[in-house]
C-alpha cells in the first residue's frame, strides 16, 4: 500500500473536512464528523483530520494511479471549496 499526506492550514478546517466528506457522499461511502473523517473512493482511501488551524488529509492506494488519483480528486475539491483562502494547491509527502 502506498499512504501520501498533506496539510492545508486553515481556521475553517473543520468546515472543510465536513464539505469534503459530505460532497463525496454523494457518490462514494463517506462519513465525518466534526474532527474526522473518511472517503472510500475507487481508487483509495482517503482520511482527514481537522483541529482548530490545519485541515490533514491522508490517502492510501493500492497502487502509484490509484494514489495520484484519490490526491487529484480531493485537491480539485478543495481548492473549489477553499477559494476564499486562495488555496493554489497541496503539498502532498
Amino acid at each position: 500500500m502506498l499512504t501520501s499526506e498533506s496539510q492545508f492550514e486553515t481556521a475553517k478546517a473543520s468546515q472543510y473536512l465536513q464539505q469534503l466528506c459530505k460532497h463525496f457522499a454523494h457518490k462514494v461511502e463517506a462519513s465525518c464528523d466534526a474532527h474526522s473523517g473518511k472517503v472510500a473512493f475507487p481508487c483509495g482511501t482517503a482520511t482527514f483530520a481537522a483541529s482548530d488551524d490545519v485541515l490533514v488529509m491522508t490517502v492510501v492506494a493500492e497502487d502509484r494511479a490509484g494514489l495520484e488519483q484519490s490526491k487529484e480528486i480531493i485537491e480539485s475539491h478543495l481548492i473549489r471549496f477553499a477559494f476564499r483562502d486562495k488555496l493554489e494547491r497541496l503539498d502532498w509527502a
